[in-house]
């Protein structure tokens, strides 16, 4: 509408005529892209919001485990049946044709399966843990990191229920760790933390190329024989090197050991944190630059 049609109706000085100060300064749309410290303020809130829901998280998680056998007799504990019954297997299998000691074997075999079953739970379940959440993203409004947390907490619930076998293997063979087993306490910690950081990379990429699931679990497959779990890193006499470039060797390391009474180097460590810090880079890299378009990707 014109002043110069109704001059009456838009007096000098009045708030139609002159834009208000407070419009001008401050723009009602903002259409320049984020830069990085942006970018990473809304990962740490989505990480941080995370913390605050973990309630709902384990909630979740146990949901997930129940529906899993829903309608079974023993539950969850089919977990503990299954694997209570390869530990049994591969122990007679391997002591028999490599002709090993089946006291020092079979706590090692059963110790190494339990926790390399929780590392290939998380990668390959964090590969999907966006695209299987898919109907939560399009229907609420929650933290992204929150679906990573809940495939986490699935597969501590399943290491616990997995515990019981290696519990039963060391109180048959009488092996006691001793107050060494506490060094195993930090290195869960990094554990927990690369967890994260997996889900996020490897679920962000999964959203993205639905090929990373299934390359994934082929990679795990391969990774299995590869590394320290069926066979000691001792067995390797030459070329022990080229171990220190698997990832989940150091990582199975720090733990393992101290629950057997031994002690983890400082090598493996600093092999370790050093793992850790390359993952969360670049965990952070790709979720800072693509948080935005996941809810469109799934």
């Amino acid at each position: 509408m014109s002043r110069r049609v109704f001059p009456s109706l838009f007096p000098e000085g009045s708030p139609m005529t002159a834009p208000s100060a407070a419009v001008a300064a401050e723009p009602l749309l903002d259409l320049q892209p984020e830069d990085r410290r942006a970018r990473l303020r809304h990962v740490l809130r989505d990480l941080g919001e995370t913390g605050r829901l973990w309630r709902l998280c384990w909630t979740l998680g146990w949901l997930d485990v129940k529906l899993r056998y829903r309608g079974s007799v023993l539950g969850p504990f089919w977990l503990t049946a299954s694997t209570a019954v390869m530990v049994g297997a591969m122990s007679l299998l391997y002591t028999t044709l490599f002709r090993i000691d089946l006291r020092t074997y079979m706590p090692f075999l059963s110790l190494s399966l339990v926790l390399w079953g929780f590392i290939g739970g998380v990668v390959n379940e964090g590969a999907t843990c966006f695209t299987a959440a898919e109907g939560m993203i399009r229907s609420m409004r929650l933290p992204f990191a929150l679906h990573a947390a809940r495939c986490i907490i699935r597969n501590i619930l399943v290491l616990l229920h997995n515990v019981v076998v290696v519990v039963v293997v060391f109180a048959i063979f009488r092996v006691w760790p001793g107050h060494q087993a506490l060094w195993a306490l930090p290195g869960a910690a990094l554990w927990l933390l690369d967890a994260v950081a997996a889900c996020l990379l490897l679920g962000t990429l999964g959203a993205r190329y639905r090929d990373i699931p299934p390359i994934i679990a082929s990679l795990m497959q391969i990774f299995f024989f590869i590394s320290p779990i069926i066979w000691r890193p001792e067995l390797i006499t030459r070329g022990h090197a080229w171990l220190q470039l698997n990832p989940f060797y150091a990582l199975i390391e720090i733990v393992r050991r101290p629950l057997l009474g031994e002690q983890a180097s400082a090598h493996l460590w600093r092999l370790s944190v050093y793992d850790s810090v390359l993952l969360w880079t670049a965990a952070l890299l790709l979720f800072m630059r693509v948080r935005a378009r996941l809810a469109y990707w799934i």
